[in-house]
């Protein structure tokens, strides 16, 4: 590759983001490859060095590159930059998890804020609100975000955030982030995406009117079951400069091995979610023709109630489609549920998502079990739910599987 070009993708890193230009020039693989990630200067090593140390020397007093490895570290700051380019943004800021990432959001606030969220969000996310927020006198709206007026009706004078899934976990509702986002700016009101399901491959919400998106990056942005993570990126300054402080003050923030972790994974982002795009779409068209099902939620089939949103704002970097690798199925019972989770071979019965490996959870005992039952059922969450994370193996293997489960 010519000096010129080089040059220019140094230039884009140290920048923490793209600009205008540069988003026309370089392409999302190209990014999730280059950005962050130029040859090490000592020795010209093309796969970035580890830098695992807690703290680094000094040249003078108060005279430095990097202090402290809770405050910065190389390769915590090559991840941010990278992610944040994926979406479109100017600054990411990493974190030990996608809980801590979304916990420091809600730090942005003060005691007595309250916030509207999704009622059918993860439950790490509600647990975080209803048993840790709470006590900060903090209050909290669950409402239907595919509906936008029930949101616009939840608003109160206090009112500080909208925080939504899209699609939703395990749900798969969706909402539309661009009447979202318009609703936020009407009332001054901070707008929130958590973007996990889709990556930035297909969901972009800064484009769409947000002004935060957050990840846990344990899901598609690492993508092999190895590490836990989280990243909020956003474009606005103020906003940038009260989370780093927040992440360096409370210290929940990802190691060197981590963040080096997830940056090789990154490079394959895009070939990843091809392949999960294109084998859950498979496997949701042939699921929905079995008797044994009483739903399928999946926004990929024609079927689902917001099919025309998921094409309007689920979209890879040449705007093709996208639908996810997630499929919910509801069975009539938990007996049934327990039968058919016996029943497969290649789905692995695990907490979380987005791994290559393709893997099945039951939401009401596992990612949702934080959620009082009369809440489970009244969302739509039932003991027959189950979720699969379909992996990135051959379809007809996969196929198979699910078949000779239904079969049972």
């Amino acid at each position: 590759m010519p000096l010129r070009k080089w040059e220019e993708i140094q230039k884009m890193s140290r920048e923490n983001g793209m600009s205008k230009d540069s988003k026309k020039k370089f392409g999302f693989s190209t990014r999730a490859i280059h950005i962050g990630q130029e040859p090490e200067s000592v020795t010209g090593a093309v796969s970035l060095p580890l830098h695992q140390t807690s703290t680094f020397r000094q040249k003078e007093f108060a005279e430095y590159d990097f202090d402290y490895s809770r405050a910065d570290n190389p390769n915590r700051r090559s991840l941010e930059q990278n992610i944040a380019s994926l979406e479109n943004g100017k600054y990411g800021i990493a974190f030990g998890s996608g809980t801590a990432a979304s916990s420091a959001i809600f730090s942005l606030f003060e005691q007595g804020s309250h916030i509207i969220l999704s009622e059918n969000v993860y439950g790490g996310t509600f647990r975080l609100v209803d048993k840790i927020f709470s006590r900060y006198n903090f209050t909290a709206s669950w409402v239907d975000s595919s509906n936008v007026d029930k949101i616009e009706q939840a608003i109160q004078p206090n009112t500080k955030l909208i925080f939504i899934e899209t699609p939703s976990n395990p749900l798969m509702r969706l909402s539309d982030i661009q009447l979202i986002s318009k609703i936020a700016n009407k009332y001054k009101i901070l707008f929130v995406v958590d973007n996990t399901f889709m990556s930035p491959y297909y969901q972009r919400p800064l484009t769409l009117g947000a002004d935060i998106v957050v990840h846990s990056t344990t899901k598609y942005i690492n993508g092999h079951s190895d590490l836990v993570g989280g990243i909020v990126v956003t474009n606005i300054n103020e906003i940038d400069e009260q989370l780093r402080f927040i992440q360096m003050s409370a210290g929940a923030v990802p190691g060197p091995f981590d963040c080096w972790l997830t940056q090789r994974s990154l490079k394959t982002l895009a070939v990843r979610m091809k392949a999960h795009n294109q084998n859950a779409l498979k496997i949701a068209k042939e699921i929905e023709k079995s008797a044994k099902i009483l739903n399928i939620f999946y926004p990929g089939l024609k079927s689902h109630p917001q099919y025309e949103l998921a094409l309007k704002q689920q979209f890879d970097p040449f705007g093709n489609p996208g639908f996810g690798g997630m499929i919910s199925i509801e069975l009539p019972s938990l007996e049934d549920a327990k039968k058919f989770v016996k029943g497969l071979k290649l789905f692995t019965l695990a907490e979380s998502l987005g791994g290559v490996e393709s893997l099945v959870c039951h939401p009401s005992t596992m990612t949702h079990a934080s959620i009082p039952e009369s809440q489970r059922k009244e969302i739509g969450i039932s003991d027959g739910l189950i979720r699969l994370s379909v992996g990135i193996e051959d379809i007809e293997d996969l196929l198979n599987d699910i078949q000779f489960a239904l079969d049972r």
